[in-house]
């Protein structure tokens, strides 16, 4: 796939001649009556149409998941990098992980890339690759994927685009250089706990829903009154977090998505009363209902020591919850608007160590996907005869970012601009993998 990857002239040249158009367009349209308003949500929609997906669901595992016990195992190794967790196999004639043996039932519907691989051994700059797509670099923050998702097509139904689950922790799933306006909405709380509830999806004490009708028309007048004055990026953000806000609260479709105490206790199973499996179940509710890009974090993959009883723990859990998402996607025809992704930021050594654990090894290791337009069934890429790096076509988190948005609808070739009207490559050195496309 043929693209620009500096910002350089042909950059700016690119930026330029894009601008006017749009400018020209506008300018034709205004003729028939519309305003500028409507030629951009014209323009959203238009982008929303070629879109194989509506929505992503991104479950970052954090800490840096075996790919050697999970979706890349090596069974004719030496027992001391094949490990003792054992194998399933899958319903496409493939071998996972033991602790994957739900997700080995349904493999005709995933997408298993094994020959993902970077530089970066750190958690920190790991974690910055899988979820911005960029090399960490000193001199600017990139944003996060679910905030590109943000600042590209904004709410729908009255949800947020961007929502996290539990919440939005991690520095690496910010805006970056983007307006703090498309930061995602943190759940703050965990959907498993009894008596759960979301943080400020409800009304402060003493304050009516007329009270806050009465509210917004006060805000809307002192709106009206400073229209022609220049607002700051941080009033813009600011404006845009209470209409966010407001629109949480008052929207009936918007509080029931987050209701996950509604689900029958049948589906609730089937996910698993666990952490994970719960903050699933709420990932499938938000999708449902409108959100665009939901990031899902569970963390205890840095398993230093005794990689067996954490994987059939944790391992497990993630399991259980990840192949009830998906099956039920499926069964409610959601799974082909819906993109799944299974990302964690390294890999872990081929061999075990000393305290029955493995290591970070960021040279080789697996991101699975599913639905959103992507070929169900297949593996991509290989590594060697140990997983200890790839052996055939090798993918970088940027290749895995370009994917991502080009399902969802979004040019990959396209630029955001930074402060200081900077230009920026949304995707750099990499390319929508293409055999997976479906």
């Amino acid at each position: 796939m043929e693209r620009c990857d500096s910002v350089g002239c042909q950059g700016y040249q690119n930026t330029f001649m894009s601008s006017r158009r749009d400018f020209l367009k506008v300018g034709f349209i205004s003729g028939l009556g519309l305003t500028l308003g409507d030629y951009f949500r014209l323009a959203d929609a238009q982008a929303e149409g070629t879109a194989k997906a509506e929505s992503c669901i991104f479950i970052y595992l954090a800490g840096g998941m075996t790919h050697v016990d999970t979706f890349d195992p090596k069974p004719y190794s030496p027992i001391e990098y094949r490990g003792e967790l054992g194998f399933a196999n899958t319903n496409t004639g493939e071998v996972f992980g033991a602790s994957m043996s739900r997700m080995a039932a349904i493999a005709d519907k995933l997408t298993v890339i094994r020959s993902m691989t970077h530089g970066e051994a750190a958690h920190e700059r790991g974690t910055h690759n899988m979820l911005t797509g960029f090399k960490p670099s000193p001199a600017i923050v990139y944003p996060s994927m679910g905030s590109v998702v943000s600042h590209e097509f904004g709410p729908r139904n009255d949800l947020p685009a961007y929502i996290a689950v539990p919440s939005a922790s991690d520095p690496f799933m910010g805006t970056g250089y983007l307006s703090s306006a498309f930061g995602a909405f943190s759940v703050g709380g965990e959907p498993v706990n009894q008596g759960f509830q979301v943080r400020d999806l409800n009304l402060a004490g003493g304050v009516s829903p007329e009270r806050m009708e009465a509210r917004k028309g006060l805000l809307n007048a002192v709106d009206h009154h400073f229209a022609s004055m220049e607002k700051t990026d941080v009033l813009e953000a600011m404006d845009s977090y209470y209409q966010r806000a407001y629109a949480l609260i008052s929207s009936q479709n918007a509080r029931e998505a987050f209701n996950v105490v509604a689900e029958p206790d049948a589906v609730k199973d089937a996910y698993g009363r666990t952490a994970m499996g719960q903050r699933l179940l709420l990932a499938r509710r938000l999708v449902e209902a409108g959100a665009r890009f939901v990031t899902v974090v569970d963390g205890g993959y840095d398993m230093h020591v005794n990689v067996k009883a954490g994987m059939q723990s944790t391992g497990a859990q993630m399991d259980q919850g990840v192949s009830a998402l998906i099956t039920d996607l499926a069964q409610r025809g959601l799974l082909e608007k819906t993109l799944v992704v299974l990302s964690t930021e390294f890999g872990r050594t081929v061999r075990i160590n000393k305290d029955a654990g493995r290591d970070h090894w960021p040279k080789a290791f697996s991101v699975v996907l599913a639905g959103g337009g992507l070929k169900g069934g297949v593996i991509h890429g290989a590594t060697d005869a140990y997983g200890s790096e790839p052996s055939k076509d090798p993918v970088g988190p940027a290749d895995v970012s370009a994917t991502i948005f080009n399902q969802l609808g979004i040019d990959v070739h396209k630029k955001l601009m930074s402060d200081g009207n900077r230009p920026i490559d949304l995707v750099r050195d990499g390319n929508v993998i293409a055999p997976i496309v479906a």
